[in-house]
């Protein structure tokens, strides 16, 4: 059958173009040290990329509206966006579209308790559904079992969402240390309740991720800043056997991937026909909790 074309498709990593990209990627450039990084990309990560949306939508008068209609072209009924401490564009554009938008904080683990009062409040105020982690491009950078990450984990559990947090090998030039994949297996030790989503690959530790899921029941896996014809072949193979229920679908719009390119390759993609449900709505819709 193929990828289905009546799927209301939850994309959990998404966003609006940003009219300021150089100050947008300023706390990672902050913190490379090669000259490309620092004077010349936009976007930290532009070398993997032979097309990064932003740049031609840096100009939109209208950057909600603009990722509005790539949704409604492309059948994305819901993405997952962040809202900032002080809620900021996400946080406008889930009060005017609540339909659409579900709220997300990237939190800093830097900030200790102050970053889980922070939490807590934008929960209570937006709903937040889950908490971003990026341990590579915090700054002193935290690794995913670091002790200072383990209060947002602890919060996480006690709110009942999830984390998603970058696993692998980083596209901005930050060392990787941080985000090595056997790093989860203490947290999945830990903290057996939260439930816990890999973004950005887990390259080159994709077996061990496959591994992980097996032996964890609340570690997932998203696809975010991989084009559908990258997904690893290890991700499509664990999916059509024991992981149906495990694959997220996450887009990379607009920082690297447009949302055009993606849905035009994901039907090449070789999911068996009851994996695309889950894969593109059931998953997330559970870990999220938004069809309770």
């Amino acid at each position: 059958m193929g990828m289905p074309t009546d799927i209301p498709i939850i994309d959990t990593m998404i966003g609006f173009p940003h009219g300021d990209m150089k100050s947008t990627y300023k706390f990672i450039t902050d913190q490379t040290r090669d000259k490309q990084s620092k004077e010349e990309f936009e976007f930290p990560a532009e070398y993997m990329f032979k097309d990064v949306p932003d740049k031609k939508l840096r100009d939109v008068a209208d950057p909600v509206g603009t990722t509005l209609r790539e949704m409604d072209l492309w059948g994305i009924r819901q993405g997952l966006v962040g809202v900032t401490a002080d809620g900021g564009m996400g946080a406008e554009a889930i009060a005017a579209h609540p339909d659409r938008f579900i709220a997300s904080y990237s939190a800093d683990p830097n900030g200790g308790t102050d970053t889980v009062r922070t939490i807590q409040r934008l929960h209570d105020e937006h709903d937040i559904r889950a908490v971003q982690l990026f341990p590579s491009g915090t700054f002193p950078q935290v690794a995913i079992n670091d002790k200072l990450m383990y209060p947002i984990y602890s919060k996480c559990c006690e709110l009942d969402i999830p984390v998603f947090c970058c696993a692998g090998v980083p596209g901005p030039r930050l060392k990787f240390a941080p985000q090595r994949v056997e790093l989860i297996d203490e947290v999945m030790f830990d903290f057996p309740e939260l439930v816990f989503v890999t973004r950005h690959g887990c390259d080159p530790w994709v077996d061990l991720a496959v591994k992980l899921m097996l032996k964890w029941p609340n570690l997932y896996y998203s696809t975010s800043a991989f084009a559908p014809r990258y997904y690893p072949p290890a991700i499509v193979d664990f999916a059509n056997s024991r992981g149906a229920d495990k694959i997220i679908y996450a887009g990379y719009f607009p920082m690297g991937l447009s949302v055009e390119r993606i849905m035009r390759e994901m039907p090449s993609v070789p999911f068996n026909d009851d994996v695309w449900p889950k894969f593109l709505r059931g998953n997330a819709a559970k870990v999220l909790k938004l069809d309770a």
